[in-house]
């Protein structure tokens, strides 16, 4: 079972604002936090930890389709979570990935999800367990 997973970031500042107010509508709480991080967590799963990347190693930027992480993915109860996270990100300009196959960027009807970016352009999706 999965225990922790941690992300270093270029801005943490952006990072903390973007990740606590988008985990924090489906139970995610901020459990930690420090100088150069800060941790999530919703009691039950594995948690999560954000730390800001030291300078010598920003000239590496992070992009999905590279070698490593490709996305993060959140199951949430309901359609309707689904779609009020959609909201929030429209409604605070935050990137919307495949917007206009929304919610069924997967094909069919079976699989409802939302694709967006983190300030790092990281895709994180969550999808609905209904």
């Amino acid at each position: 079972m999965l225990h922790h997973v941690e992300l270093y970031v270029s801005d943490l500042d952006a990072s903390l604002a973007f990740w606590a107010n988008i985990l924090g509508m489906i139970g995610y709480e901020k459990t930690g936090h420090w100088d150069d991080g800060f941790t999530l967590s919703n009691g039950k799963d594995a948690y999560l930890t954000f730390v800001q990347v030291a300078e010598k190693h920003r000239s590496h930027p992070y992009h999905r389709c590279g070698v490593g992480l490709n996305h993060l993915a959140f199951k949430v109860d309901a359609r309707e979570i689904v779609d009020r996270l959609r909201r929030y990100c429209l409604d605070h300009g935050i990137q919307n990935l495949y917007d206009e196959r929304y919610p069924f960027a997967n094909g069919g009807d079976a699989y409802y999800a939302l694709f967006v970016e983190d300030p790092d352009r990281m895709k994180v999706e969550f999808t609905a367990s209904d």
